[in-house]
């Protein structure tokens, strides 16, 4: 190897160094000084599909005029920037695009989530959030400005996902409903309790997206239920948080979960007694004299003005309850 060949190679492998060190991709509009805010706590639990504007105008009060930070592994480093900003109240919003573990602990990108007074997760495939940033520093970080700060946290769709105290993390790919009600322990039915991101009010909780808009009832039930059998939970405290697309469910510090958008929020919660028959390659049966999950149906509007209290998981406004049951793998209301 000659000279120059030597200096080209010497060369190559540095920038390559560089770009790995710095792979994250960003884009900020706003502000790019760090501001301190007084915030207010919350948990924004939203759908998927259409952004709901009066969700995010919930948000944004409540990092108290701050910076906000939304974090994605897939799409663009700009969609949410404009529109977060131009519904007013933030001092700036920076999106960081995190597609790799070095990525996701880097310390600028963890100081940039630790400064800001609102952090949003987008919507995509929830399993990379698992895969890329489980035990990084952005998984500290985050808990971090939810927990320790006490600021405003919210996802859509998968960023939802990532948000229950029990997630459905799609590791294996996607389940309906009709296979997850066929067979509770498909290898698709993948859950973790506890292990990631951790808001107020929401342990032994599943939550699930896109829900009355792709049949997800079943697949709900059968998450609900595997959370009965696999960890010991007893029926009566697991629950449930299900949000329709351009819905969302906004969740302040006292527990008090405001509907805002077009379609429903469902609030689950088991009732007379656990599974009758949950057990691989075997149909769910959770009938329970059709009272097995009693569930509260709201819909939303532009105010708010209709919610559930998940801190009592009782009061209530603006909905009605159903019965949902399984009767040997058949969804069924009551």
């Amino acid at each position: 190897m000659n000279a120059l060949t030597r200096g080209l190679t010497t060369l190559l492998a540095a920038s390559s160094l560089s770009l790995a060190t710095h792979a994250y991709q960003t884009n900020i509009v706003g502000n790019s000084a760090d501001v301190s805010r007084s915030v207010a706590r919350g948990t924004c639990l939203m759908g998927g599909g259409t952004d709901v504007d009066d969700a995010f105008r919930w948000l944004n009060s409540r990092s108290g005029g701050g910076d906000v930070v939304v974090l994605r592994t897939s799409g663009s480093t700009t969609s949410y920037n404009s529109y977060i900003y131009n519904l007013g109240g933030v001092d700036s919003v920076r999106t960081i695009f995190i597609e790799s573990r070095t990525d996701a602990n880097n310390s600028t990108v963890e100081q940039w989530i630790k400064e800001a007074e609102m952090v949003f997760i987008t919507g995509g495939d929830q399993w990379s959030y698992y895969d890329l940033w489980d035990g990084t520093k952005i998984e500290s970080a985050v808990n971090y400005v939810m927990n320790t700060k006490k600021a405003p946290v919210g996802g859509t769709s998968a960023g939802m996902h990532v948000l229950g105290g029990i997630d459905y993390t799609a590791q294996n790919g996607g389940v309906i409903s009709s296979e997850a009600l066929y067979n509770p322990y498909d290898n698709r039915v993948t859950l973790r309790r506890n292990s990631f991101w951790e808001p107020q009010y929401l342990a032994n909780t599943v939550t699930d997206t896109h829900f009355s808009q792709r049949d997800r009832e079943g697949r709900f039930m059968t998450f609900m239920a595997r959370a009965i059998a696999d960890w010991g939970i007893s029926y009566n405290n697991v629950k449930g948080i299900a949000v329709d697309e351009a819905t969302a469910a906004c969740i302040d510090s006292a527990g008090k979960a405001q509907v805002f958008g077009s379609n429903y929020a469902f609030f689950a919660k088991g009732y007379n007694g656990s599974p009758e028959e949950i057990s691989n390659n075997r149909s769910l049966d959770w009938y329970r004299n059709r009272l097995a999950v009693k569930v509260y149906v709201v819909r939303g509007n532009a105010t708010g003005s209709r919610y559930f209290n998940v801190s009592n998981w009782s009061s209530a406004s603006g909905g009605s309850y159903e019965y949902w049951y399984v009767d040997r793998g058949t969804f069924r209301i009551r």
